[in-house]
């Protein structure tokens, strides 16, 4: 499961592996703040709070728009954080630098 708090909506869906958390908030109509889907904009800056281990390793993209302190405090971008297979419970909060 994973819990998608956009900028109004908050929504609990069924975890797809392969699809980043972006896609889910896309999919489940979330209104989640992005704009590229390729990791520039960083528009979809998400704070992750439960379930990091359920997501792939942090890519290229996101070294490249955050710092290491965000990373430590759960920060990823959604159109990066890819879920993992059998993954558990994420809980993933909008959090836009804008």
């Amino acid at each position: 499961m994973i819990e998608l708090k956009g900028r109004t909506i908050t929504a609990t869906v069924e975890s797809e592996a392969g699809l980043t958390i972006l896609d889910h908030a896309i999919k489940h109509k979330v209104d989640w703040s992005f704009s590229c889907t390729r990791g520039t904009c960083a528009r979809c800056r998400c704070l992750v709070s439960e379930g990091k281990e359920f997501l792939e390793e942090i890519t290229d993209q996101e070294w490249d728009r955050l710092e290491p302190e965000e990373f430590e405090e759960g920060f990823r971008l959604g159109c990066q954080a890819v879920v993992k297979e059998d993954a558990g419970r994420i809980v993933a909060a909008n959090k836009t630098y804008f």
